[in-house]
């Protein structure tokens, strides 16, 4: 019998088996959004299990895992390594037609060559195999990432960050792929977080200035995004939930920000003026210091307030939110478009009803000279799936140039994540081609396979200058 995963694993047509493994297999990657630690590339972490490298911090897995009734000790406790596997495997056996099914067989045969079903009968022999694969010397932390064939990736990096390890990285030398900064001033739009004071001390500490007005705050991060950009720096990432940029004057942010400062909670409509008032900066901070702006909209927050203290965030508890208006994401780049301020944006939105609406907003906003310079980034989390990916690819085919998707990212914290990118790509062509064999689009790999080449690789790489 053949097994699960095999060459053409989603590839339902002739021509789509010839666009992956023509053009889009053996690709290399440019992970742009990730989440892996530099601190340990930089120390080329070992994985004493399967475990170690699959299950910490996979809040993708650990949602499942509850789904399947086990118990925290064994998700985020401190159960035994062995045991938490075995309930992963259990849960595995039962998640058909979850993503992770695939993604779970697809890092097995990728990264240890176990062809097997994983399942509680399969669990103690893929354990030791795994195990013992952990200690050969390509299982490190670099060498994962070198099997995967990454070029270059972008950690998420606060502005206080002091990126000594992406600076040991680059003078290390030995290391064959970009590890780059991406800015990332989370805190700084939120300041409904309880550390938003605190932090907002540090950034002071960092550059030397006490911080007591926005503006003051402007010209911290603008100062830390330059220390960013002579480190290597490309992008700036933000995520926010379903704000509105249609109000809110300076003053009105002045007065929230202090407001903030003071320890007092916002209004919504405190907020809004905020956020609407710092993302313009900011996006004309991106701007002058030519980085890509990244929003990540949509995303309902630790919704579970008895497992937040116990779990913290990013732990499984969140959730699709509403995403965003047309007429927010509207007023937005207009305010920053209009003086020519407007940098070249990615939009993600966890809702997946978002899709066509924000295609059609980023198509009024291209630019003549910057080809895609408004993208619509990769389906994210909840939608990261087969049935996701067609759907936004679609989306951005009947409104702008698919041509121009500069394609996946991981958005991961795991050093097996890499897989998905494979998923991605054979989902691509098996959707190109179906409309090749049904007559949609010509059959003519000259035409439609350089598009798989660039949509996996050269579309990024072009769009953020990786390598200017």
């Amino acid at each position: 019998m053949r097994p699960y995963i095999h060459k053409d694993f989603l590839l339902s047509t002739p021509a789509a088996r010839e666009l992956y493994h023509r053009f889009g297999e053996g690709q290399p990657i440019f992970d742009f959004h990730c989440h892996l630690s530099p601190k340990e590339i930089r120390e080329d972490q070992r994985f004493e299990t399967i475990t170690q490298v699959w299950l910490s911090g996979d809040h993708y897995k650990w949602r499942l895992m509850r789904a399947n009734g086990v118990p925290e000790e064994l998700i985020t406790g401190d159960g035994d390594p062995y045991e938490k596997f075995l309930a992963w495997a259990r849960t595995v056996e039962k998640s058909v037609g979850n993503p992770l099914y695939a993604w779970t067989h697809m890092e097995l045969k990728n990264y240890f060559g176990v062809e097997e079903l994983l399942s509680e009968k399969t669990a103690p022999a893929i354990w030791q195999a795994c195990n013992e694969k952990l200690q050969e010397p390509g299982f490190s932390a670099r060498g994962l990432i070198v099997q995967s064939n990454v070029k270059a990736l972008c950690t998420t990096d606060d502005p206080v960050d002091s990126l000594e390890h992406h600076a040991a990285l680059v003078a290390d030398g030995s290391f064959p792929v970009q590890v780059l900064p991406a800015f990332r001033p989370e805190t700084a739009l939120h300041p409904e977080q309880a550390n938003f004071r605190d932090w907002v001390g540090r950034l002071g500490q960092v550059t030397g200035k006490a911080i007591a007005s926005l503006c003051d705050l402007e010209e911290a991060l603008s100062q830390r995004a330059f220390y960013f950009k002579e480190r290597g720096c490309l992008i700036a990432d933000q995520s926010l939930q379903s704000p509105d940029f249609t109000a809110g004057t300076r003053q009105e942010a002045e007065a929230a920000f202090q407001k903030a400062l003071s320890g007092e909670a916002l209004s919504p409509a405190e907020q809004n003026a905020y956020q609407t008032q710092l993302l313009i900066s900011l996006g004309r901070l991106y701007k002058k210091a030519g980085f890509v702006m990244q929003l990540h909209f949509g995303v309902l927050r630790n919704t579970n307030s008895r497992m937040f203290p116990l779990t913290g965030p990013d732990a499984g508890f969140d959730c699709v939110g509403d995403g965003v208006s047309a007429a927010s994401m509207a007023a937005l780049f207009d305010a920053l478009d209009k003086t020519d301020e407007l940098p070249p944006t990615v939009i993600y939105s966890l809702n997946a009803c978002d899709d066509d609406k924000l295609a059609s907003v980023l198509g009024a906003f291209q630019q003549g000279t910057f080809p895609q310079k408004m993208q619509l980034g990769a389906p994210w989390w909840f939608s990261d799936h087969k049935d996701g990916m067609v759907k936004m690819m679609k989306a951005l085919a009947n409104t702008g140039l698919l041509s121009g998707f500069i394609g996946m990212l991981t958005d991961s914290r795991s050093f097996l994540s890499y897989a998905r990118h494979e998923y991605f790509r054979r989902v691509l062509c098996n959707l190109l081609g179906q409309w090749m064999e049904d007559g949609e689009i010509p059959q003519d790999y000259e035409l439609v396979g350089p598009m798989v080449r660039d949509i996996c690789y050269g579309n990024a790489a072009a769009y953020f200058g990786l390598g200017k």
